[in-house]
């Protein structure tokens, strides 16, 4: 029997909060938000990626991630510039103290994300992330399931 979506949405809920709230308690040693992470965490691909992208990705709407985005180039962990593909849109990257900063946050989130006995066998934690990226997909109306986690999945979700 299919779960009601109440119940699904309250389990999903209170996973993302304790996991948020985990991060965050780490990610407080560093005077760091949980959305500054997240985008620091896109910008470290090295390709640049304009305001759409990083808003999606860090879950902000435009304006806040603005006054965001303004507090890293203050603090030097980011810097702006025209995309060279599209001359009326700006790019974001790290400066190299923003990679610096973010291998340290990465690394102390990985270190208190593995003292915890996991939860989830490999297997199941990638099968988790497959069910949960098609989840997103069919919420968003596309269905659609991110290429690479498609091909790492398999036959293993369905």
């Amino acid at each position: 029997m299919a779960r009601r979506p109440h119940e699904l949405l309250h389990l999903l809920t209170r996973a993302e909060r304790l996991s948020v709230r985990r991060v965050q308690s780490v990610l407080d040693e560093f005077d760091c938000s949980i959305e500054a992470w997240r985008v620091l965490d896109l910008l470290s691909d090295g390709e640049g990626h304009n305001m759409t992208a990083l808003a999606d990705h860090a879950f902000l709407p435009a304006p806040t991630l603005t006054k965001l985005i303004d507090q890293l180039v203050d603090q030097n962990l980011v810097f702006r510039r025209i995309d060279p593909a599209d001359r009326r849109r700006v790019l974001a990257q790290l400066t190299p103290r923003g990679r610096e900063r973010w291998q340290r946050l990465s690394r102390a989130v990985r270190v208190d994300w593995g003292d915890v006995e996991p939860p989830l066998a490999e297997d199941e934690e990638e099968q988790l992330k497959i069910l949960l990226d098609q989840l997103a997909g069919a919420l968003e109306g596309n269905g659609s399931v991110t290429a690479a986690r498609a091909e790492r999945g398999v036959g293993r979700a369905r």
